[in-house]
């Protein structure tokens, strides 16, 4: 008996759950949330050219672009309940902490900033994925608080993009904004994610 109860529970796991850091796959009318600081706004780009507006066409999905520039973490989090009573997404795209790196705030808060506005989101079961940036200094490099955010909480990480793309002068319009064709790069990397961790 106890070795049968044992055997299904592995099935169970292996078959019943979700993978890990997996999504629930968006239905096609679904609302998906792109919400952060300038890098979600699209500052750099002519309007409509942001990696909100690139997804949408991508995935075929309605999403929403609430960025706000200069926007930091503490902002956000205070703005997040609104905005997801105002949007009623399926599924948020949350890219913040920008400002606070540039500003050279206080990244431990930056990072309970973002742990608590995921929490927001899942605590109304709203899927969530979650988009790092770069730390600024000698060259561009993943900030680590963004994995450790995504691993505490299960939730999938496109951490390196934006450090790929400001990388790339053709690919920027000046040292912290992608130009039009990296908000597209951005755009593909998310779109990519997302049908990895089963959303599209």
């Amino acid at each position: 008996m106890t070795r049968w109860f044992v055997a299904m529970a592995f099935l169970l796991l292996l078959f019943g759950c979700k993978a890990e850091n997996g999504l629930a796959p968006l239905s096609s009318d679904a609302v998906v949330l792109c919400f952060g600081d300038s890098l979600t706004y699209g500052t750099g780009a002519e309007p409509g050219q942001g990696y909100p507006e690139e997804l949408a066409r991508l995935i075929n999905r309605p999403v929403v672009n609430s960025g706000i520039p200069g926007e930091t973490s503490g902002e956000a989090l205070a703005r997040l309940p609104g905005e997801l009573d105002r949007t009623q997404p399926k599924l948020l795209i949350l890219c913040s902490g920008a400002n606070d790196i540039l500003r050279h705030m206080e990244l431990n808060q930056a990072a309970a900033n973002l742990r608590e506005m995921v929490r927001l989101a899942q605590g109304r079961g709203i899927g969530v994925l979650l988009i790092g940036v770069p730390h600024w200094g000698l060259g561009l490099r993943p900030t680590p608080f963004y994995d450790v955010v995504a691993r505490e909480l299960n939730v999938p990480l496109e951490n390196r993009v934006f450090a790929k793309v400001l990388a790339k002068g053709e690919l920027k319009a000046d040292p912290v904004h992608p130009n039009a064709a990296g908000y597209r790069k951005v755009a593909e990397a998310v779109a990519s994610l997302l049908a990895r961790s089963g959303g599209v």
